[in-house]
């Protein structure tokens, strides 16, 4: 269950910063941005989600909130 729930979260998380890249992208180009400089500001919003989802996993794991094998790790 632990894979399935890393999967489904991953795939989330993927989603969202496809759609967020989607939508800068697009509020560039309805900016007056061109072709190249969209696509950059694209780029930089899915690498900006994909790094705060990142820092979130980390801040969790040095919390000790992350939940392996059922148990909260606790020490």
């Amino acid at each position: 269950m632990n894979v399935a729930v890393l999967l489904l979260t991953t795939a989330l998380v993927l989603v969202v910063a496809v759609l967020d890249a989607a939508g800068t992208g697009k509020l560039a180009r309805l900016d007056g941005a061109t072709y190249p400089a969209a696509l950059t500001r694209a780029a930089t919003a899915f690498t900006t989600v994909l790094t705060l989802a990142a820092v979130v996993v980390g801040a969790l794991a040095a919390l000790g909130a992350v939940v392996v094998g059922g148990v909260p790790s606790c020490r």
